[in-house]
């Protein structure tokens, strides 16, 4: 049996972008304010051309307790988790949309959150 080829074409193409990085030294208030991580999550979606699905928040208790929000977008999604203890956050935002800008929601994100320092990467997740 013979193998068959198949070829993407330019609209076939997954377009991934990965946006992800780490928030050191944030301060505590912010790190535990679920309303308000949720309100800058989903600002962040509007801000980077994305079409929301749905959020969601959760606050942790504990030492290591913080707050989780995640948003659904269509093109992926974005994740921003908190640790107390730490006074750190990490982000993830992940894009298959052509249009969508994860760098500019991962910028404004870490503009709100104000970290005296953070680290930011990008991965090329597209499908070829």
């Amino acid at each position: 049996m013979e193998e068959q080829l198949t070829f993407q074409t330019p609209k076939d193409r997954i377009i991934g972008k990965h946006v992800f990085g780490n928030l050191y030294d944030i301060d505590p208030r912010i790190l535990n304010d679920q309303d308000f991580l949720k309100n800058v999550i989903l600002e962040a979606v509007n801000i980077a051309n994305m079409k929301l699905v749905e959020a969601k928040a959760w606050s942790f208790g504990g030492k290591k307790g913080g707050v989780s929000v995640l948003a659904l977008i269509e093109e992926s999604h974005i994740a921003l988790h908190t640790w107390n203890e730490y006074n750190y956050a990490t982000i993830d935002v992940y894009t298959c949309g052509e249009n969508s800008e994860p760098q500019k929601a991962f910028n404004y994100i870490t503009e709100k959150l104000k970290p005296k320092r953070y680290q930011s990467f990008y991965a090329d997740r597209s499908s070829d």
